[in-house]
């Protein structure tokens, strides 16, 4: 997609400005990731997050199998 002169320059002006750029930092530094506990990814809400999105889809569970193996190979 191309853009016509008027935006380019409006573009430019717009990456100069002190203020955009404060507030590009402002959003990077109060990101919030939901599944982070401490830094670290929780399991606990990985897994909430993809049931809720199971159910949002309404896909029919799966159900348990055990997992057994009698080969394993490293």
């Amino acid at each position: 997609m191309l853009i016509d002169e008027a935006a380019r320059a409006e573009l430019l002006a717009l990456s100069n400005s002190e203020a955009m750029r404060n507030d590009g930092a402002h959003v990077a530094a109060n990101r919030h990731n939901p599944l982070l506990v401490d830094g670290e990814v929780s399991a606990d809400r990985v897994m909430e997050f993809l049931t809720q999105y199971n159910d949002c889809l309404n896909h029919p569970i799966k159900p348990s199998r055990p997992f057994i193996e009698t080969n394993m190979k490293l």
